[in-house]
């Protein structure tokens, strides 16, 4: 391998080492995290306060991932195919959206409502504000999260190759 070729491969070691570093940490707040604090916190408020908390971790996380893939990629291969610069910045975007769009509004609300969302009548309209906020969020990180996987795939697949 040429000095050239090896740089290159080594920014598309990078790229996927990034994507796959957030990914894991995702799947872990969504998968181990999130539904541990809910089973075992004494209260929901007490598990929601506790999720909040790492979510903001998340979703920088994921745009820093998703911006230093494009540009590792984008150095590796400046021609490179458009899905592997539009993927990992769509990652980015769904977490920028999750965390500047949808989270503050979602603080906003649950200061509005108190503690816990429980203690609300069942009818309470910002309980179903609430619900369709937190669906919005868990899709831009489902977003996030699929459109990370493909550029690591496609990251994965172009490092094996000889450049």
């Amino acid at each position: 391998m040429t000095p050239l070729g090896l740089a290159m491969h080594g920014r598309l070691i990078g790229a996927a080492a990034l994507l796959a570093a957030w990914i894991g940490a995702a799947a872990l707040v969504a998968t181990v995290v999130a539904p541990a604090a809910f089973a075992v916190l004494p209260t929901r408020a007490l598990a929601g306060a506790l999720v909040g908390r790492v979510l903001p971790v998340i979703f920088v996380g994921g745009m820093l991932a998703g911006l230093g893939a494009a540009a590792l990629g984008w150095q590796a291969a400046p021609t490179m195919p458009r899905a592997r610069l539009v993927l990992p910045l769509l990652a980015a975007l769904a977490c920028a959206a999750a965390q500047f769009g949808v989270g503050p509004r979602i603080q906003r609300l649950r200061a509005e409502m108190g503690p816990s969302i429980e203690a609300l009548p069942t009818d309470d309209p910002r309980r179903a504000q609430f619900g369709r906020l937190h669906g919005v969020s868990v899709a831009f990180m489902g977003v996030g999260m699929l459109a990370a996987g493909a550029a690591l795939v496609l990251t994965a697949v172009a490092a094996t190759r000889e450049p």
